[in-house]
């Protein structure tokens, strides 16, 4: 059974995917395939959901949603983002052009490139470099190099028109130092209520030190603290070839200023913009290892997400994901990513209220031994007295696979799940492996569900093996709050003792071949 350690290099998921699913395909027809599947897939009107009378929200909730309406802009969807290939069969949004002359435009605007240590800097893993970093950034315009070494900071500010570069990671390190509060973020852009453009951060380690604080319930405090690398109302923005440690909360979070609970249908102020993360790797983070929120036009490739702490949460209840795309995120392209051990490998979803994540395309994904594989949702709006949500619409992911999902203490009544599709709209699944492992217990559970108020879901090109102790390869849930407007194309099942297919009671709208 495959393993992916904290090193894994997931610049080899495309190759790796490959040998996984048994096949050699042609990503750009895959890419064309999913789209028209998607396209034809929009234009069904789907099975209305059944509806009670909704369930009145508490005083205090509506309280705070209009207090978080202060700092909110109404929701809506964005058109998809084209997709492109490459010569070498490399996968970019549309709007990557737009990044490269941007790219160009920092580059031309750097006025010096200085080291940190013709600032004081010290790289003895003792020092505090805070003030030298402080010195060496000023206010902008420069690349600031930092060799081989461990330089303690209490936490550092990226003016606009920056570079902050390492010799690599595992070369160069920045750490937290032991007095840095549990809200530190080790690095982040200087003005979050302004906001910053053009940072570039490329080439080290970064370590959060959760050591320091001894033995706490809760390694984080609220909203984007108590991370690794918080790019908060950042236009223009790339993190490549960084390593992130044992955060209180998240490795990598591209956010808004504030996280916004102002109810579905708005979204958070002061959100980032063209943000690009290429070949990141995370480990030990107390939530999620790579988080979007209230963003737009995110680019994540080639990075490796595992074992998280799951330390911000309460013991036992830890929805630690790899990859989350979250609150009122639009647009975000992820490519050739992969996860292992967490709770979720990539989960796209947002809390009751807020706005869900739209227009998220995955083109590659590696998913091993995480509980939920792919859990798509849009929490609090799943039940038959829950409002219908008006945000959580169009998921595109293709060539993925979940291998081995397994229970976990991380959230230990959760079922393990190689895919669950709940309260989206508009979800296209495409050339879908999935491997499980003949002796473990599934406990009569379905590899894949699509339930709780999904519509117009299409599952094509599914493989399924080596699950013997499980329930039905798909299962599409009925009842009150059942899912609709489903349709199932090519699944193969095999080494199994599955149902392939299990439909739920009063499901109206399903097409199976």
């Amino acid at each position: 059974m495959m393993f992916l350690d904290k090193d894994h290099d997931a610049r080899k998921n495309g190759e790796l995917l490959s040998v996984i699913s048994e096949k050699q395909i042609d990503i750009e027809a895959v890419i064309k395939e999913t789209e028209q599947l998607f396209q034809k897939c929009k234009k069904n009107n789907p099975a209305p959901q059944f509806n009670k009378e909704p369930i009145k929200v508490p005083f205090f909730e509506r309280m705070m949603e209009q207090i978080f309406r202060l700092f909110a802009r109404p929701f809506r969807i964005l058109e998809p983002t084209p997709l492109y290939v490459d010569s070498d069969g490399n996968v970019f949004p549309k709007w990557k052009p737009k990044l490269d002359d941007e790219y160009k435009t920092l580059m031309s605007r750097i006025i010096k490139e200085v080291n940190i240590e013709d600032y004081g800097g010290i790289g003895d893993g003792k020092t505090d470099n805070t003030a030298a970093f402080k010195r060496a950034l000023g206010n902008g315009r420069v690349r600031v190099n930092i060799p081989e070494g461990i330089f303690i900071t209490k936490g550092i500010c990226l003016p606009s028109w920056t570079c902050l570069v390492g010799a690599g990671k595992g070369k160069t390190t920045i750490k937290l130092h032991e007095s840095a509060s549990k809200g530190t973020r080790l690095i982040t852009n200087a003005n979050h209520w302004k906001g910053n453009h053009h940072i570039y951060v490329q080439g080290m380690s970064l370590d959060w030190n959760v050591e320091r604080l001894g033995y706490v319930k809760k390694t984080s405090t609220w909203g984007n603290h108590s991370s690794c690398l918080t790019y908060a109302n950042v236009s223009y923005g790339w993190v490549k070839d960084v390593e992130a440690i044992n955060p209180g909360l998240h490795c990598f979070d591209i956010s808004s200023t504030l996280y916004n609970y102002a109810g579905d249908g708005y979204r958070a102020k002061g959100g980032s913009r063209y943000v690009w993360l290429d070949n990141l790797n995370g480990y030990g983070f107390g939530d999620d290892g790579i988080t979007t929120h209230h963003s737009d036009y995110i680019f994540i490739s080639n990075s490796h997400m595992c074992d998280p702490s799951g330390r911000a949460h309460q013991k036992g209840y830890s929805n630690s994901n790899g990859v989350e795309i979250d609150d009122g995120s639009r647009n975000v392209l992820l490519v050739n990513n992969s996860s292992a051990r967490c709770f979720g490998g990539i989960e796209i979803k947002a809390h009751q209220n807020s706005s869900a994540a739209s227009n998220v395309q995955i083109v590659g994904h590696i998913s091993v031994n995480d509980n939920r594989s792919y859990n798509f949702r849009h929490i609090g709006h799943h039940k038959s007295t829950d409002t219908e949500s008006k945000s959580a619409y169009n998921i595109t992911a293709m060539n993925l696979a979940a291998i081995k999902p397994v229970f976990t203490d991380l959230y230990k009544y959760s079922t393990p799940r190689g895919l669950v599709v709940s309260a989206y709209k508009n979800v296209i699944i495409n050339h879908f492996t999935l491997i499980g492992h003949p002796d473990y217990d599934y406990s009569g559970n379905p590899v894949i569900a699509i339930q709780y108020r999904a519509r117009n879901v299409n599952l094509s090109n599914i493989s399924v093996r080596d699950f013997k102790i499980a329930g039905a390869a798909i299962k599409v849930y009925g009842g009150e709050n059942r899912a609709d407007s489903v349709s199932i194309n090519h699944v193969e099942v095999r080494d199994s003792t599955l149902k392939v297919i299990d439909i739920g009671k009063d499901v109206q709208d399903i097409c199976i071949k």
